[in-house]
């Protein structure tokens, strides 16, 4: 039985998830989630793992470049937040010719954001990269790098937000095979391009960007062949080929509570980030580093909670709403599971872990301290991500917008900044204000969560 669910979640069964028992539920749409995730992961570390090879410099370029296009992730994110939320009610309404409709508008609206996004970041890369405190020896060497991380952001852009609206309507098997296909070619390119093969060089750190962009491109076309080829429920036929106002501003009404969140959080990242600069390259890098090793936990947990989001947002659409909160504390239980049996190995294997990466004792120390510090807060980080989740595919987006203003950017920056320079604790101040406030952030989600205003939402 357990074989033919596994089976059935990675070839892509299609299922009524307003009906089928929520256990069956959660693995079916997990499985595909986790393994999506843990190749976007994997992705991470790969990718770090060839660039620090290059030295310090090469990983401060692509940290402090991150730093920058996490902002383009916070309006692919908010724009798939939207998708999931619309696709999972049209989906509990049975009304599958109106997500196709709603999935066309997604595209159109994140497509043209993401032009301009990229143009501006191609002409202004070197001044952002000074922005954020760069040394001249990084931007010399990093600025082309950036640029083509910044114009590929299209690619990044439209695998988020397309994959979104195939979570809401259930069809995550798809939103993994885009991921695998895309973060699969990285890693196989990524060595290539960076070190070249025989007598070829390949491009240095540039090489890393060209295989980031080629590989999530190729990821997209996987995405659109599937959405336009008629074969499952969620498709794009010639009649939903239609501006469509009304839902436009709903998109965009969603997806600013989605944007909110992503955007605080990115500009949490960034303050810290640069404050991190300030310690030179060797904590920029060691930084890095941890939170490379961190996110390859972090986003398969996160794939898990995107199961809540899926069934919150469907159910509610059957108007099914106790059935909807069920299966959130069913995901966030099994969440922490996950999460506490991975603490565990950071406490233990930390200096291993970041040994793994470089062999620059500053660096590792530095990034070994971070994942030691950091996991301690894991268990919470795994509550705040379910219910996270479970907000934004209600459509609730802005109430984890406001909780994230108040607690990331009001009370994390100022406090690592307190616990780094005040306190004279440097890097190890910002470690111990991302797990604290990372921890607070899921005691406020919970608070909220159990208001309950979350089950009339309207979308």
């Amino acid at each position: 039985m357990t074989w033919q669910l596994i089976k059935d979640a990675i070839l892509g069964k299609e299922q009524d998830f307003t009906r089928l028992s929520l256990k069956t539920a959660i693995f079916i749409l997990a499985i595909p989630m986790i393994l999506e995730m843990m190749m976007e992961s994997a992705f991470a570390v790969v990718d770090i793992f060839f660039v620090a090879k290059l030295g310090e410099h090469a990983i401060a370029t692509v940290g402090l470049t991150e730093s920058v296009i996490v902002l383009t992730y916070a309006i692919g994110f908010g724009i798939s937040m939207a998708g999931t939320a619309l696709v999972s009610r049209r989906f509990g309404e049975k009304e599958y010719h109106e997500a196709g409709s709603a999935t066309f508008q997604l595209l159109l609206v994140g497509g043209i954001i993401s032009i301009f996004l990229g143009v501006g970041g191609w002409v202004f890369a070197e001044d952002l990269l000074r922005v954020m405190g760069a040394e001249e020896q990084v931007i010399a060497s990093g600025k082309t790098y950036a640029r083509i991380v910044f114009a590929g952001n299209t690619a990044i852009m439209l695998l988020f937000l397309l994959n979104g609206a195939f979570r809401g309507a259930g069809q995550a098997h798809h939103a993994m095979r885009s991921l695998w296909i895309a973060n699969g070619l990285n890693i196989v390119l990524d060595p290539l391009f960076i070190f070249g093969l025989g007598e070829w060089e390949g491009f240095g750190l540039d090489g890393a960007a060209i295989a980031t962009t080629l590989g999530r491109s190729i990821g997209v076309v996987y995405q659109l062949y599937h959405l336009f080829n008629g074969k499952h429920r969620l498709k794009i036929l010639k009649e939903n080929l239609k501006i469509n106002l009304e839902t436009i501003k709903k998109i965009v009404d969603l997806s600013l509570g989605g944007m909110g969140q992503f955007l605080i959080d990115s500009v949490s990242w960034v303050a810290l980030t640069r404050m991190n600069a300030e310690f030179g390259s060797a904590a920029l890098a060691g930084y890095t580093i941890a939170f490379r090793v961190l996110i390859f936990t972090i986003l398969p947990a996160w794939g898990l909670s995107g199961a809540a989001a899926t069934l919150v947002g469907q159910n509610l659409g059957a108007k099914k709403v106790r059935r909807a909160e069920h299966a959130v504390w069913l995901t966030t239980r099994y969440n922490v599971i996950f999460m506490a049996s991975v603490t565990g190995i950071y406490l233990l294997f930390s200096k291993q872990l970041a040994g793994v990466f470089t062999d620059i004792p500053e660096v590792r120390d530095i990034a070994a301290q971070g994942l030691w510090v950091i996991a301690l807060g894991y268990v919470f980080f795994a509550v705040g991500m379910v219910l996270t989740q479970a907000f934004n595919g209600a459509g609730d987006t802005k109430t984890p917008a406001w909780i994230n203003t108040v607690v990331l950017l009001g009370m994390e920056v100022p406090l690592a900044y307190f616990l780094a320079f005040e306190m004279e604790m440097k890097y190890v101040g910002i470690f111990i204000a991302i797990a604290f406030c990372h921890s607070f952030h899921a005691l406020v989600s919970l608070y909220f969560f159990r208001k309950g205003k979350w089950k009339t939402k309207e979308v």
